[in-house]
């Protein structure tokens, strides 16, 4: 988790953003990355929210990696979200470990990471802090936001806190709240990191050590979840890890548990097993009709904003009736909304991989609403 802070963009956010857990804080670091350029009429940015284990760099080459970008199969030179054409931006979300204000980075206060001392967060924390950036960049309403998973859940909260701060949105198979069922495999996660005993409730960093094992299970339980039954058993089926019988062991005998063990295990490298525990937190107490009295109807009130909502039609984790039902709630409040459905049998990740039907009903809504906000801009 060492890295070389000069390769990450960094915003010093001065003014005070008062937290939802009572706290206020200032003076704190947002990192970030941009693709493309802005043009002079600034009518060409694109916000990018990142989900649970993304980051800012969404597009080309991690410099802290040196791994391809988490959305390179949607964000680049003619793509989907042509960088060619439109200036993307994407922030590393408080709480993250790229950068940003987190539990990682050293309190000032005691010159040690803050660790559990760390603030709870909210998804409404994590957004208000992001739009500091536009601000700096000089973008008073971008053309499009958009996001899937948390990445979903923000651009949510994004469009109901600040409704006039994009004229077109994109959320992608995620929720207004979330359900029992993903706020248990928040806690399952949480629980195999914190059983870890290298975690040390959470004063690992201390000793620069990392509480693998752990962390490695909650990313197992989290992969799980991104995938779809179907998918999996026709890429792994009972297939055997290069061998002819069973060993009658404990090691790994399926490719799946292989594959599971990898994905875990190459995660470690990348991410901070604090950072698991409170960016699932604020997913968990992320309820966007509880903010407002009137419900999700009131949350989406004078929304002048355009929506395409995605949905995949295997994603078991943030199902096409939760997205349907954001869907309603827009439709309700009199906002401009359509919805699309990918038939796919690759769950949750869909978002993530080369889903030909996904990339192009993205692309064709984000080229028309740039016709659209350039004519507005005009009048």
């Amino acid at each position: 988790m060492n890295y070389k802070t000069e390769k990450i963009k960094h915003l010093i956010v001065k003014r005070p953003l008062e937290l939802d857990c009572g706290k206020t804080v200032k003076d704190f670091t947002l990192a970030y990355e941009t693709y493309g350029e802005l043009n002079k009429s600034k009518d060409n940015a694109i916000l990018v929210f990142h989900a649970l284990t993304g980051d800012q760099f969404v597009s080309g080459i991690n410099p802290i990696t040196q791994k391809e970008g988490w959305w390179v199969t949607a964000v680049g030179p003619n793509k989907a979200i042509d960088t060619n054409k439109y200036f993307v931006i994407c922030a590393n979300v408080i709480g993250g470990c790229m950068g940003s204000w987190g539990p990682k980075e050293i309190n000032k206060e005691t010159n040690e990471p803050y660790g559990l001392s760390f603030p709870v967060i909210t998804i409404r924390d994590m957004v208000k802090a992001q739009e500091s950036i536009l601000d700096h960049l000089g973008i008073e309403k971008l053309l499009c936001a958009t996001g899937g998973s948390m990445g979903g859940m923000q651009l949510l909260q994004f469009c109901a806190t600040f409704p006039n701060r994009t004229f077109s949105a994109i959320p992608i198979a995620c929720s207004t709240s979330h359900s029992a069922q993903n706020i248990a495999l928040n806690e399952l996660a949480r629980q195999a990191i914190m059983s870890d005993p290298v975690w040390d409730k959470g004063k690992y960093q201390k000793k620069n050590i990392q509480p693998k094992n752990g962390l490695a299970v909650a990313r197992m339980v989290g992969h799980i979840s991104y995938l779809s039954e179907k998918g999996m058993q026709e890429k792994f089926g009972r297939k055997l890890q290069e061998k002819a019988d069973y060993e009658f062991s404990f090691d790994a005998d399926f490719q799946v548990e292989s594959y599971l063990r990898h994905q875990g295990f190459k995660f470690v490298e990348r991410f901070d097993a604090n950072s698991v525990l409170y960016i699932t937190r604020a997913m968990d107490y992320f309820d966007l009709s509880k903010q407002f009295k009137g419900g999700l109807t009131e949350a989406f009130s004078n929304q002048k904003t355009k929506f395409l909502i995605i949905s995949f039609s295997s994603d078991w984790l943030y199902t096409t009736k939760e997205n349907k039902d954001t869907v309603i709630a827009l439709n309700a409040s009199g906002a401009d909304v359509s919805f699309a459905e990918i038939k796919t049998d690759k769950g949750h990740d869909s978002f993530l991989v080369d889903e030909q039907e996904f990339l192009k009903t993205m692309k064709g809504f984000i080229d028309s609403m740039h016709i659209k906000f350039k004519n507005e801009k005009r009048i």
